[in-house]
């Protein structure tokens, strides 16, 4: 089976791809002054972007898992997700709140989708 790592980092790759699936580790915002909703904008079209690099995209999404620091704020995140994600391919999701590495952090993605 080949592997295909994109993005290797210190911890972890990117995304990897194997076996016809793509998996998308999991992302967060670079600008972390932004409100939920940019924050949010800004993992989607890393997630975009990785999916990219290895020939996948959006709508073949499988899988995907939400954390956010505070629950209460999940319609922001809900309303970025909602104007990205390709109604018509919708994947499984998980939504959690959790606690992140960074305060600052407000959401956190991680996917996967097939090749």
């Amino acid at each position: 089976m080949q592997i295909t790592r994109h993005e290797p980092g210190k911890l972890f790759a990117g995304a990897v791809e194997a076996n016809g699936f793509v998996f998308v580790a999991g992302q967060v915002a670079d600008d972390l002054a932004q409100d939920i909703g940019g924050q949010t904008r800004q993992v989607l079209a890393r997630i975009d972007a990785l999916l990219a690099k290895a020939g996948s995209d959006k709508s073949r999404i499988l899988w995907a898992n939400v954390w956010v620091t505070d629950i209460r704020n999940r319609e922001g995140m809900n309303a970025a997700w909602t104007a990205w994600v390709d109604p018509r391919n919708l994947p499984a999701r998980a939504t959690v709140e959790a606690k992140l590495a960074d305060p600052r952090m407000l959401v956190e993605i991680a996917c996967v989708a097939a090749k």
